[in-house]
């Protein structure tokens, strides 16, 4: 046998799904190495110790491998099995949530606790991406459940507590200690929701709950909370943002400064200066590193490539004949690109700082193998559009579970 044939037997029998998007996701995986190798040395000087940046990099390669093997396996899970985890992880999730929440765990005086630590194998990971992941699923199956009887109509009241409670619960115990993931996780929510055939006053009677409580909660801490509330944090970046004069806006400063250096071409592979005064060069303002050493023309292609990826997750939703699969493909795609948007947005000046890390790029943990299981959803789903090539092209329809 050929090794082009035998290349063809692998990808037939194990690469299952949209085969642009396996593309995608591994192009942005090989290349992220390059940016996470040259922003690792400024890791090794501000922390210094034993660690190096081969023992940087060995880490972000172990974190890929882990997310391939996640996006591997979850390729073959079927969509049933989706849809009715959903309701059990909702329990799980609110305690997880609570849990990370009642840790009072602080960094310089501001409450951290975002993080859940494993003993054992030594691994935090962060329940406010998971809990977000479950809460997309969960909304996708109880929009498709209701389409599917027409005569009930859904509307705000009859939706309160199946839908809208759990909303407002899991976004109000991720809101206090991470406001900008809470804050995405709850457009993209809305979104969904609008997609999913609620009702367009209602969307917006939902929009102005989430706004209420939010000022509400900030009202209060301001008025009566101490310091450690992360609530001053969100307001001296927002006061920074606006306040271009600020010499305290070092992080922005130095991100726009990598960006002019780069110029159209880049200053080359590796040969970036401002990695080593930019803080989180490696995960949260890669993308100025990566426009610093590959120009405007290597972000606009980064960007690109997130805009194919955004095309082939509509084209998978639209082609899937059953509408719970095309909310769920939908609803654990978009917030990725989302992400990488508000990511890109922060780098060059748009947004305030938030800490979203790049998607598949950053140097990263938990959020990756979250990334990579929400592409797995999405493989799983489109590998039931068409039937495999040694059976028929023909596309399939599957009904709800």
């Amino acid at each position: 046998m050929k090794i082009s044939e035998k290349i063809d037997f692998f990808l037939n029998r194990y690469i299952k799904g949209d085969r642009y998007l396996w593309a995608f996701i591994s192009l942005l995986a090989i290349f992220s190495f390059l940016p996470v190798y040259s922003a690792s040395t400024n890791l090794v000087t501000t922390y210094g110790g034993t660690n190096t940046v081969f023992s940087y990099l060995l880490k972000h390669a172990i974190f890929l491998l882990v997310g391939f093997c996640i996006l591997f396996f979850t390729q073959f899970i079927d969509y049933k099995y989706f849809y009715r985890m959903s309701i059990l992880s909702m329990p799980i999730i609110f305690i997880l949530l609570i849990f990370t929440m009642n840790q009072r765990k602080e960094l310089d005086g501001v409450n951290a606790s975002r993080w859940l630590h494993i003993p054992i194998i030594n691994i935090s990971f962060q329940t406010s991406s998971i809990a977000g992941l479950v809460l997309f699923i969960y909304c996708s199956r109880y929009l498709a459940k209701k389409a599917k009887k027409k005569k009930e109509k859904i509307n705000f009241i009859n939706s309160f507590f199946p839908l809208l409670f759990p909303i407002f619960f899991i976004i109000g115990l991720i809101f206090p200690a991470n406001g900008s993931t809470a804050s995405i996780v709850f457009i993209s929510v809305l979104i969904l929701l609008f997609i999913g055939g609620y009702p367009f006053t209602s969307v917006i009677g939902v929009l102005l709950m989430g706004i209420l409580f939010a000022g509400i909660y900030i009202y209060s801490v301001i008025k009566w909370g101490t310091p450690i509330h992360r609530v001053y944090t969100w307001k001296s970046r927002i006061e920074k943002f606006f306040d271009h004069e600020s010499e305290e806006n070092y992080q922005m400063k130095q991100s726009k400064t990598a960006i002019v250096l780069g110029n159209k071409f880049g200053r080359g592979p590796g040969k970036s200066v401002l990695k080593a005064f930019l803080p989180q060069s490696s995960s949260d303002f890669i993308y100025a590193i990566i426009i610093e050493e590959y120009g405007s023309i290597g972000g606009v292609i980064l960007l690109f490539i997130y805009i194919l990826i955004l095309i082939r997750i509509m084209i998978i939703a639209t082609k899937v004949q059953n509408y719970f699969c095309s909310l769920l493909v939908i609803s654990v795609g978009y917030p990725i690109i989302n992400q990488a948007l508000i990511n890109m947005g922060i780098a060059v000046g748009l947004f305030p700082v938030t800490g979203q890390t790049l998607p598949l790029i950053s140097a990263g943990g938990t959020s990756m193998w979250v990334t990579f299981f929400s592409f797995g959803i999405i493989l799983s789903i489109s590998r039931m559009i068409y039937k495999n090539s040694t059976e028929s092209t023909e596309m399939i329809t599957y009904h709800e579970p």
